[in-house]
């Protein structure tokens, strides 16, 4: 693109053929005097940006950029795409699963009944019969999500490089123009239906085609479709006051605004921590009290033991949408509650929910959930100071087609978020992927101090099971996109922390 001009005095001279003539023609189209990408739509009184200016190429590098991350991303699908290829079940996760079993057999030996139940429970022939539908499952997947990030990338491009931002503000100006935050709501509410309308034959294959391939989906088309409009609803009636009150707050805030949308963005997460569990996940799930019995006793004093102020114990209904299984824990404060699924109540023991529960509480005795707060409000100040420093560079703006004396401040923080803070936003993201691996290991450890080790280690393995989780993933892969460590590592973690305290 850089080197048109020179491409098309060499095509002019040597006498190519028109259809190559027009295609480099046509790619002309894209870029300004000064050699930069243009988008094609551009806001009555858009101007080129000064070629001296460091936004001058905004969009270019923003192209560039998107690029070099998808082919980085791409190749780690290939390598996952690799692993999936795999027929033979790993042997770090055979030896591994082997000496769990051997535990088992040995505290069995010379009782035959218990030999019997625990021949039934061997975990690792359990295993081996799913590798090769895990080995399919995730092959499905991967094989998706190649297409969708083709997808999401030509898309992307294709907006930017079209002028899809400024021509929908526009759009947004004649619907209304009476002022810039009622004007700015029209543009999200634009852009948000688009997203839905595009994304939503990616999120009904994967749902109704893989995900009932493999025997995980439940959910109907009317319960799907239930949940998008609610989603599309709370969007609009909670998000639309929220980014009004943020235009607000940057409006009136001077010069050091990012002081006051910091604190309202600390307010506004404690806000909707507090009401999210109350009011807007029984929208989509029913809550049901854990039956009393000897469980929920154990549930509770495993609680006190750790001085942790449960308030209320649920079992959540999430087999009418998954039989994938989970638990959770949310609250504020002193009013703290617990959630298991339905589908995870049926897969492991008590012994081993109990578990998996230490391991939930220990992220939030070893101040793990704490920390996950304070690095949000530390990323979300951050981020707004330096928007603070370059909100009115006029040269960014007429980069991405817009009119740079009279940017709308909802443009300038998505333009911000897209082009400077999108390398930051990667690397931040990655180093909190390694962290959250290193809290997982550290959850785990707690939970093993607590006496619990060989119950995590069995249900960590009957929920991959049950899941038809990753059996062999990719180092490289699982490195960069997973939050969880692979199962064996953290199976072999566990026995390490056995065999020490042994």
């Amino acid at each position: 693109l850089i080197s048109s001009r020179y491409i098309m005095t060499q095509i002019e001279g040597a006498g190519c053929p028109v259809s190559l003539y027009n295609m480099i023609s046509f790619l002309k189209t894209f870029l300004d005097e000064n050699g930069n990408v243009s988008p094609l739509y551009k806001q009555e009184g858009a101007s080129t940006p000064d070629a001296e200016s460091i936004y001058a190429p905004a969009l270019t590098y923003t192209l560039l950029f998107t690029l070099v991350v998808y082919a980085f991303e791409a190749h780690l699908d290939d390598l996952q795409y690799a692993a999936y290829k795999i027929k033979d079940f790993p042997k770090n996760l055979k030896d591994t699963v082997l000496k769990i079993d051997g535990l088992a057999n040995a505290k069995s030996e010379g009782n035959k009944k218990e030999e019997e139940a625990a021949d039934d429970v061997l975990l690792l022939p359990k295993l081996e019969s799913k590798f090769d539908k895990s080995q399919k499952y995730g092959m499905d997947k991967i094989r998706f999500q190649m297409v969708s990030q083709l997808y999401n990338l030509i898309e992307g491009v294709g907006f930017l490089v079209c002028g899809f931002l400024p021509y929908t503000w526009d759009m947004a100006a004649s619907v209304y123009d009476k002022g810039e935050i009622g004007t700015s709501l029209v543009f999200l509410a634009i852009l948000t239906l688009v997203g839905t309308i595009t994304s939503l034959p990616f999120e009904l294959y994967s749902t109704f085609q893989i995900e009932k391939k493999h025997g995980f989906n439940k959910q109907t088309m009317g319960l799907f479709f239930s949940d998008k409009i609610k989603s599309l609803i709370l969007t609009f009636v909670i998000g639309g006051p929220f980014v009004a009150l943020l235009l607000k707050i940057i409006e009136k805030g001077g010069d050091q605004f990012y002081i006051y949308v910091w604190f309202f963005m600390l307010c506004f997460s404690v806000f909707m921590m507090t009401i999210v569990p109350v009011f807007i996940m029984p929208l989509f799930n029913k809550y049901e009290a854990l039956e009393e019995g000897e469980l929920k006793d154990r549930i509770y004093a495993l609680a006190g033991r750790l001085n942790y102020p449960l308030t209320k114990l649920f079992v959540m209904d999430g087999s009418k949408r998954s039989s994938h299984s989970n638990a959770f824990m949310f609250g504020f404060g002193k009013n703290k509650r617990i959630v298991l699924f339905d589908t995870l109540l049926k897969q492991v023991h008590d012994d081993e929910i109990l578990a998996i529960l230490g391991h939930e509480l220990g992220h939030w005795k070893l101040g793990h959930t704490l920390q996950s707060f304070v690095v949000t409000q530390l990323y979300s100040g951050s981020a707004f100071y330096v928007f603070s420093l370059c909100f009115n560079s006029r040269e960014l703006y007429n980069a991405f087609g817009f009119d740079g004396t009279k940017v709308p401040t909802i443009i300038a923080l998505l333009l911000f978020f897209q082009t400077l803070w999108a390398p930051v936003d990667k690397v931040l993201s990655f180093l909190l992927t390694v962290n959250s691996r290193k809290n997982e290991f550290d959850a785990d450890k707690f939970g093993a101090e607590l006496g619990m080790s060989k119950d995590l280690q069995t249900g960590l393995i009957k929920i991959t099971l049950e899941n038809l989780g990753s059996m062999c993933p990719a180092r490289l892969y699982s490195m960069y996109h997973y939050s969880h460590p692979p199962l064996v590592e953290r199976l072999s973690a566990l026995m390490l922390i056995e065999k020490k305290s042994d």
